[in-house]
């Protein structure tokens, strides 16, 4: 029995995240990064009981691009020389939830797949013989631990919603999280029965999202204020833009309205935008047009002027302000 997702405390930006791709599955996946203890599993197969199909598929880490993708029924070939398509773990995870625990330390080829497959919703398959193709309409979750290593930026960027999870922020929190999960262990099923009702409530609004998702629209300023957001983050591309755009009708969606607001931008933005904002937006670069500051001549330890400074800026070196200290850059991982 998994923890129920109304049940869980403390991560409220990562229950929103999960939340918007169980309605929207062709948001791209939802990429996880925290360190241990942060409830990222727990989360992730919570989830898998407010969708359709209730599936948790688990990619392990030395799985084959066969089991991945499906691969030639050999035991059909060989008693019936018959060419048969064996399904693999996308097929399984159709309509529920397909994990990857510790992503970065996946193969790139099969992050690539990956990324493919949740984005399109089909998975497509031309090898050994077999051409098929057939609905993977998935909700990809991945999970890591910044420790372990980084994923290449070009896998990162394709992630749809990226979620950095800090450690526990006070103690209050901290105990609400402990004394849930105790009761939960000391007896599942009478947690579970507490909690059934806004299980229930929250499986139907999911289930009602799903449905009006695809019919929201958007108005020209939402999508004005979109392009804003992107361009001051300095983004590459417009997987950002749509990214966000799809995010926030989802978000419309789970509030059961039938227009999407500014809000709803507003409320899904940081997802969207935390691995994909550039170095220079991120430090706050001066706006375009403001005029460029020139930096003073150097000087040396000893108060000399450095060669090449004249006589006319020499006699102004006692004028000059003091050294200023300026803060670090913060920069991408």
């Amino acid at each position: 029995m998994s923890f129920p997702f109304s049940a869980l405390q403390g991560q409220q930006q990562l229950q929103t995240a999960l939340l918007l791709v169980a309605v929207d599955p062709l948001l791209g996946g939802v990429l996880v990064e925290g360190p241990r203890g942060t409830a990222k599993s727990t989360s992730a197969r919570a989830l898998a009981e407010l969708l359709p199909a209730g599936r948790f598929v688990n990619l392990p880490l030395g799985a084959t691009e066969e089991q991945l993708v499906g691969s030639l029924d050999l035991e059909a070939a060989l008693q019936s020389s018959a060419v048969q398509f064996r399904p693999g773990l996308l097929a399984q995870a159709h309509q529920g939830i397909l994990y990857v625990d510790e992503v970065n330390l996946l193969a790139d080829g099969l992050v690539d797949l990956l990324l493919d497959v949740s984005a399109s919703g089909i998975n497509r398959i031309e090898r050994d013989g077999v051409s098929h193709q057939h609905p993977a309409r998935i909700a990809l979750i991945g999970t890591m631990n910044p420790e372990e290593g980084q994923l290449r930026p070009q896998l990162l960027d394709r992630f749809g919603l990226f979620v950095q999870l800090a450690n526990v922020p006070d103690v209050a929190t901290r105990k609400a999280i402990v004394k849930a999960r105790m009761a939960f262990d000391a007896d599942p099923e009478g947690f579970a029965a507490q909690h059934a009702g806004a299980q229930q409530a929250l499986a139907r609004r999911v289930a009602t999202a799903r449905e009006i998702v695809a019919s929201l629209d958007w108005s020209d300023a939402v999508h004005e204020h979109v392009a804003q957001l992107c361009q001051q983050a300095g983004v590459e591309g417009v997987r950002a833009d749509l990214v966000m755009l799809r995010a926030a009708r989802a978000h419309a969606a789970l509030a059961g309205r039938d227009e999407v607001l500014v809000s709803d931008v507003d409320a899904v933005a940081e997802l969207a935008l935390a691995h994909r904002r550039s170095q220079e937006a991120g430090a706050g670069s001066p706006p375009s047009g403001a005029p460029e500051q020139t930096p003073p001549p150097a000087q040396r330890l000893d108060d000399t002027p450095a060669p090449g400074v004249g006589e006319s800026q020499q006699q102004n070196w006692g004028a000059m302000p003091p050294p200023q200290a300026t803060a670090l850059r913060a920069v991408k991982p």
